[in-house]
């Protein structure tokens, strides 16, 4: 029998030990008759509804022990390769749980995991993309700035950059109650102690600066690293990698993207139509097809028209006049010329 453990620290990173005993004497007979000794392989997980988390296995698997924290009364347990186990109450929108599983397959090969990942988001708000910051001058930091056209809840929502690779997000929005047109500013450095989250009903709770405002909601990124840059792609995901809203920037006019998570990112795009080329529907789009940023400061952010419906274009972006960011407020309408 072999005993695989994988432990997976938060959503995305993972640090696999393996551990393989002797073989027994029964082990080497299912060696001859030409059993299985391959553990079963965890492939990930799935949060259906408030009520059901699905976890993949590479084959089927039969639950040994199963341990949640926070401790959580479970109704029953669907097996198979995918395993589906069902709470007994709907949890809690995009709150984050850990489960620390033992399951074995009919070979009697065991499989020890342990996950987070965070419940279902039922009530995801429709939300643009709005403005952008992709210059650093402290204490001004990049930011990305969000309006949300419905109330809803951000939990389990993932922003995306694909100048920072395509396999993780920058940041994953825990639970947080928004309202119809309410900003949402997360800005990509934490420069100070007292830039703390606001994720209750108190939008002032941060002292008031330059970037922050008492009727928009802060939430900063830990660190103090560059995240955005002038070339780019900023979009956000739904727990079922659905694209809920995104922009592309480029400092130039190149024929192709010259990195290659750009154009695997433009790619995913276009296959959901979440950015379209300036001429047409469909197609390749090259950094002809992205928001034009040469332009920009740290004073001059990248806004969308708020004047025109959302067409996923670039035609929808400006470049604002110098000292025309409005991070946490309706865009200003004052267009830079080069």
């Amino acid at each position: 029998m072999i005993r695989k453990k994988i432990r997976f620290c938060g959503a995305a990173a993972a640090i696999i030990f393996l551990c393989a005993c002797a073989c027994s004497p029964g082990t080497a007979i299912q060696k001859v008759l030409g059993a299985d000794t391959e553990a079963p392989v965890f492939l990930g997980y799935r949060a259906v509804s408030r009520r059901e988390v699905a976890f993949q296995f590479s084959r089927a698997v039969k639950l040994i022990s199963l341990r949640l924290d926070p401790d959580t009364e479970v109704a029953g347990v669907d097996l198979g390769e995918t395993l589906v186990v069902n709470f007994a109450e709907e949890l809690p929108v995009g709150s984050l749980m850990t489960a620390d599983m033992l399951v074995e397959d009919d070979d009697g090969n065991t499989l020890e995991v342990l996950v987070s990942f965070r419940n279902r988001n039922d009530r995801v708000p429709d939300l643009l993309i709005n403005e952008l910051r992709t210059e650093y001058s402290k204490p001004r930091v990049e930011f990305v700035e969000l309006k949300a056209n419905t109330a809803g809840n951000l939990g389990a929502i993932k922003v995306m950059i694909a100048s920072q690779g395509l396999d993780k997000p920058v940041y994953e929005f825990p639970p947080v109650e928004v309202l119809e047109g309410e900003f949402i500013v997360l800005h990509l450095r934490r420069l100070e102690v007292s830039q703390v989250d606001e994720l209750g009903d108190d939008l002032a709770f941060c002292p008031p600066d330059r970037d922050v405002l008492a009727t928009a909601r802060d939430i900063w990124v830990d660190g103090t690293t560059k995240l955005l840059r002038k070339t780019d792609a900023v979009f956000l995901v739904d727990q079922d990698e659905k694209i809920l809203t995104a922009v592309v920037l480029s400092e130039t006019k190149d024929p192709w993207w010259k990195n290659e998570d750009m154009a695997q990112a433009v790619q995913l795009l276009a296959a959901q139509k979440a950015w379209s080329p300036l001429s047409g529907d469909q197609g390749l789009i090259g950094p002809q097809d992205a928001v034009y940023t040469q332009g920009t400061t740290a004073t001059r952010t990248i806004c969308r028209d708020e004047a025109i419906p959302n067409s996923n274009r670039a035609s929808d972006w400006y470049i604002t006049a110098t000292s025309g960011n409005t991070a946490g407020a309706p865009n200003n309408p004052n267009r830079y010329t080069p």
